[in-house]
């Protein structure tokens, strides 16, 4: 066979090999294309992802207690990282003055119950008899000049004394009457049931008292810090001997810090431009360098209600640092190792 005889049957081959491509792949097309129509193929749906910033918080937030009252740290009875309970003493403040004043206001309250006392008793036996045995030495006394004066204006009358003598005698008269009138009124008021306002001003006195004693015992209370809630002290800022500032103080520095840790959530900056995306409820993990690839699931379970500036920065060079955000809180699952203050990457799930 000679050249051109070749040439020609290559040429041919490859037409032939050409065309049955060609079938090959118009009946696949057409065998998809059928199967489509057969078939149709539902609406699916497109995750995606919220990615923000974060940071771990425990899920009481972070709590700083002070002390009420201004004091020397009598002493500090807990240590970082120690699980504590709710009521348990935190520490103590010297407390001498404050219970100087608890008993000063306690004896005070006896005296005023005494005065009570001798205000709705009124006068004592002794002195309600001596009154009656006063009275009866009056009128005896009246008795007496009254006999005198009569003896002395007969006389006068039959011309054996003068006038003056009658005069005397009544003038003795008048001042024992008079002095038997005093003593019974003096009998009167020894034997008369207490004034409504004297009782009254007894019982206010004790009242007040009593008012003392429960505002000195306040203050005493206010010498024990107890904690407020079930968790775990995460620093502590003062040791024994130290003096703590009264809430009363402008910038008070707390004892200790305290969390729930029993359960933690992360606390996002959701970008402005993602906010409508996101729903209760939605699925979530985190990140953390720390512990690299390592996810901690979570819950999206609250959402802000205003937009702020950024409560995490991420140091990058190209972040935008005066995007607003909308904080957003991921609750996550029982378990997660992470500490409080973790700076982490959140991702929140959606469907659009």
């Amino acid at each position: 066979m000679n050249k051109r005889n070749w040439i020609t049957a290559l040429i041919v081959i490859a037409a032939l090999v050409a065309g049955w491509r060609f079938g090959q792949g118009r009946s696949t097309k057409d065998s998809t294309t059928q199967a489509n129509a057969a078939t149709p193929t539902p609406t699916a749906r497109a995750s995606t992802l919220i990615a923000a910033p974060g940071r771990v918080e425990p899920i009481s937030e972070e709590i700083k207690i002070n002390a009420e009252i201004s004091g020397r740290l009598r002493a500090v009875l807990v240590e970082e990282g120690q699980a504590i309970q709710r009521g348990q003493t935190i520490a103590l403040l010297e407390d001498n003055d404050y219970r100087a004043r608890l008993a000063s206001a306690q004896a005070m309250l006896q005296q005023k119950e005494a005065e009570l006392r001798r205000v709705a008793n009124g006068a004592r036996g002794q002195e309600r008899r001596e009154a009656a045995a006063a009275i009866i030495e009056a009128e005896a006394v009246v008795a007496n000049a009254q006999t005198e004066y009569d003896r002395r204006d007969g006389l006068y009358r039959t011309g054996d004394i003068p006038r003056e003598e009658v005069e005397r005698a009544q003038r003795q008269l008048n001042v024992a009457q008079a002095r038997a009138a005093a003593v019974k009124e003096r009998h009167s008021f020894v034997d008369a049931p207490a004034r409504e306002e004297d009782l009254a001003r007894a019982e206010a006195e004790i009242a007040l008292a009593k008012a003392r004693i429960a505002e000195a015992r306040a203050m005493l209370d206010k010498t024990v810090i107890r904690s407020p809630l079930n968790g775990t002290v995460l620093r502590k800022h003062l040791k024994t001997g130290e003096s703590a500032l009264g809430a009363t103080m402008g910038s008070p520095q707390p004892i200790v810090t305290l969390a729930d840790t029993s359960r933690l959530r992360v606390r996002v900056d959701v970008d402005e431009a993602d906010i409508g995306k996101l729903a209760m409820g939605q699925s979530a993990y985190v990140r953390a360098d720390a512990y690299g690839t390592q996810r901690f699931s979570g819950t999206v379970v609250r959402i802000g209600e205003i937009l702020g500036k950024k409560n995490v920065r991420t140091d990058e060079p190209t972040e935008k640092v005066d995007t607003k955000i909308l904080e957003t809180l991921v609750e996550l699952e029982p378990g997660s190792q992470l500490k409080p203050g973790l700076r982490v990457d959140a991702f929140i799930e959606t469907s659009q």
